[in-house]
């Protein structure tokens, strides 16, 4: 059976179809976009959302002559399949694969790198305004989610276009949901255009079908009015926040009917300055249980097509155990409060919100408002919780370094999928937060090697007057190390106020080297001992658990008992574990002692399967155990 998807090699050949072969292929994008994911795993509810959108946009528009900007990225699985990338999308998300969003690299269709959200505006607005001053003649348009669209970068790019006045179109997807349900006033905004006109439009037409009926030519009246409603809604909704920036507003506009769409994006060219057009679609649209469940199919791991139920049930993840312990310390003691921004469910909050929902708080897209908002608890008397992914917290890094540390404010950031986080790739690896946190001062670091510890350090984590820092991986939670061999204190948090219980365990002994492993690390670096063991070598293995105290006592004994010290992290090198024990050695003068840094390349990591991509990095038990040796001879 032929398909018309196997003929389209560019946008060029969408213009070769009739509507009705264009909701053809729609179809059969959202088949082929299903068995991808259902054997792969991917960004499915966002991609099967805007799939008559983006045949639509790519009908209209010349890519790559004209530019196409997709916020975030993750909704442009049929934009690749439309795009010359048809034959290779079953390898998206796989190593040497397609990559789940948009690159720059990867496609000329692709004008602007995305992964994070709501930067799609301030790149188009870029864009828009380098044409003009170049004098060229291409369109530039925006594809921006209702989630997206509550990142302040958003709303400031915004606020610069309709002041610039350049020609562009901000197309806004809304869907209702980011990841989760979308929170805020201008949520409520957008869903107040909604609802508020279609009511008296229905009730109009249902009154006008009535007195129509009796006339001989009534109903080719009735069908002329049908194509006007849509313009009859906008005159129906005065003053609208996006006119008084400054946009021309069209909609809102069915986000699935082809129709439709191919008649106002065509319409849209002949009007000057910045438009927005304010598209209904639905998340998940064609297939069922993500129409039911968008969440848990916004991104997915593989799962059976007939009834969407996952392969296989995991192992208590980090997420969930952080969730079930910071419920657990909220319920004895009420100045818990929890803050994420649009991740309830990424970073395991959702139980939290369920029991404690006036002390619950999702920002929307909005990383920045997010640390400083905390910043205003903890200086209020509350105990704030800030629980983003290590990758997005990159985004608030001046408010914890100006609002929190500075003023020396006891927030805890919990950072999730912090370390490789395996097949999104580059723009989610959380592999710079100990090089942007560990020299803040007054911050505490802290790097849970097992589920049990992320309780305890917690539990300490919120009895300190100061900052403090939690960094633990995507997925299963790690089982316990074995017990500690130092005599120095180990406390698992709960019982120390500060000093001395930021000390890391020696969980074992050993003469020839001391392996310093950070969290995620600490059971490879075991693996490795017991390995160097059968060979005659006496290695020491140190969880390290405070990256920021350093345990100087302890490096100093395992310095001069060693000579060779060997820090590991799943973390980029440049400024992290390792750097510091580099500095406190140099500071020292302990220029006997050898060390050797094991972490991330200088490089930005691809997609790839976590142990696979670890493995490349000499991180996993044999390429520590290969360092030693090299080390020692």
């Amino acid at each position: 059976m032929s398909h018309l998807l196997d003929d389209i090699n560019s946008p060029a050949d969408l213009r070769k179809l009739t509507v009705a072969q264009l909701e053809k292929l729609a179809q059969e994008i959202r088949d082929r976009i299903l068995e991808v994911t259902a054997a792969h795993g991917g960004h499915l509810a966002p991609s099967l959302g805007v799939v008559e959108l983006t045949i639509a946009l790519h009908h209209t528009f010349h890519a790559p002559e004209d530019k196409i900007l997709w916020d975030v990225g993750h909704q442009t699985y049929a934009h690749k399949l439309l795009t010359g990338r048809r034959e290779a999308f079953p390898t998206i998300r796989q190593t040497g694969g397609l990559s789940g969003f948009t690159r720059r690299d990867e496609s000329e269709y692709d004008p602007f790198g995305a992964g994070h959200g709501s930067t799609s505006l301030s790149a188009a607005l870029g864009f828009a305004t380098a044409r003009d001053l170049r004098g060229g003649q291409e369109h530039v348009v925006a594809v921006i989610g209702d989630g997206a669209l509550t990142g302040g970068l958003a709303l400031a790019a915004l606020n610069q276009a309709g002041h610039l006045k350049h020609d562009m179109l901000v197309v806004l997807n809304d869907n209702e949901m980011s990841i989760g349900r979308n929170v805020g006033a201008l949520s409520a905004y957008l869903a107040s255009l909604r609802t508020a006109v279609e009511p008296h439009v229905r009730r109009a037409r249902e009154e006008t079908a009535r007195f129509l009926s009796a006339w001989p030519l009534g109903d080719s009246v009735l069908e002329a009015l049908d194509r006007l409603k849509d313009g009859l809604k906008h005159l129906l909704v005065p003053g609208m926040l996006f006119e008084e920036l400054g946009f021309t507003y069209l909609g809102p506009l069915d986000g699935h009917s082809l129709p439709q769409l191919l008649e106002t994006l065509e319409s849209s060219h002949k009007l000057p300055g910045p438009l927005l057009l304010h598209v209904l679609t639905q998340k998940g649209k064609g297939y069922r249980p993500a129409e039911v469940d968008p969440r848990r199919f916004h991104g997915t791991s593989p799962f059976t097509l007939s009834n969407g139920e996952p392969e296989a049930a995991g192992a208590a993840t980090f997420s969930a155990l952080f969730g079930k312990f910071l419920c657990e310390l909220a319920e004895k003691d009420q100045r818990i409060v929890a803050v994420s921004a649009a991740m309830l469910d990424g970073t395991g909050l959702a139980e939290f919100k369920r029991r404690f929902p006036d002390r619950c708080f999702d920002v929307g897209m909005a990383e920045e408002h997010a640390v400083t908002f905390a910043a205003g608890l903890a200086a209020a008397g509350l105990r704030p919780v800030v629980a983003i992914y290590s990758t997005f917290l990159q985004r608030g890094y001046d408010q914890i370094v100006h609002d929190v540390a500075l003023q020396n404010l006891p927030v805890v950031f919990c950072l999730d999928r912090a370390g490789l986080v395996g097949d999104d790739g580059p723009t989610h690896h959380g592999v710079f937060d100990l090089s942007y946190l560990s020299h803040i001062p007054g911050l505490v670091l802290m790097a849970p090697s097992s589920g049990g510890d992320l309780r305890g350090m917690l539990q300490l984590a919120l009895s300190l007057d100061s900052p403090c820092a939690l960094r633990y991986p995507r997925g299963a939670a790690t089982p316990a190390v074995p017990a500690a061999v130092s005599s120095l204190p180990a406390e698992d948090g709960g019982s120390g106020s500060g000093e001395k219980a930021c000390t890391s365990r020696l969980i074992r002994e050993g003469s020839d080297a001391a392996l310093l492993a950070v969290g995620t690390r600490v059971q490879p670096a075991l693996a490795a001992a017991a390995e160097l063991e059968q060979e005659g070598l006496h290695c020491a293995v140190v969880d390290v658990r405070f990256v920021r105290p350093l345990d100087e006592v302890l490096l100093l004994r395992l310095a001069q008992e060693t000579g060779l010290l060997i820090t590991v992290e799943e973390a980029a090198l440049a400024g992290g574990y390792g750097t510091a024990v580099a500095t406190f050695l140099a500071d020292r003068d302990l220029h006997d002692c050898r060390l050797v840094r094991l972490g991330l390349p200088d490089r930005f990591i691809e997609q790839g399967q976590r142990e696979e991509l670890l493995a490349q990095a000499g991180l996993e038990a044999a390429g520590i155990a290969e360092a030693v040796r090299r080390a020692r001879t």
